[in-house]
């Protein structure tokens, strides 16, 4: 065998390790428990001259989500003018399956400690809400447990 065929090999062998090791990363994605949704509390503040509520949580169970769900990913379609979209987006939503607040830029595991939605200070919050994660690299969905909006 010469060194131009060894090369060759090597890389291909290579090649083929990183793919074994994406495809297991995803399929390993696939089976990650549903999110376990927590109240962290809540907090007034002001937005464009107004007055708002602002209803903190976190996932209890972040770090059992791969950073990888979160990488940028150029390759999937747009959120709005960023065209470097995370890979898994989050979405808030009122036990009717209304939408409250949406994230499609999560760096990592540890943004699904900030998840929040805002309302007006007299407007009535829904007494349980919940998350979906969508990984839009496979299609796959997570739903946490419903969580209740108050302590």
């Amino acid at each position: 065998m010469n060194l131009t065929t060894f090369k060759k090999g090597s890389v291909l062998l290579t090649l083929l390790f990183l793919l074994a090791v994406a495809t297991v990363s995803d399929a390993v994605a696939q089976n990650l428990p549903n999110p376990v949704l927590v109240f962290a509390g809540a907090e007034e503040f002001k937005a464009n001259g107004k007055q708002m509520i602002r209803y903190k949580y976190e996932v209890f169970n972040s770090e059992t989500y791969p950073n990888t769900l979160f990488a940028a990913s150029p390759e999937l379609p747009p959120c709005g003018k960023n065209t470097k979209a995370a890979r898994t987006w989050v979405d808030v939503y009122e036990q009717s399956g209304k939408r409250l607040n949406g994230f499609c830029a999560f760096g990592s595991n540890g943004d699904l400690r900030k998840i929040w939605f805002a309302l007006e200070p007299d407007a009535l919050a829904p007494s349980w809400i919940y998350i979906e994660m969508n990984d839009r690299k496979t299609n796959t969905k997570y739903k946490s447990n419903l969580a209740e909006t108050t302590m």
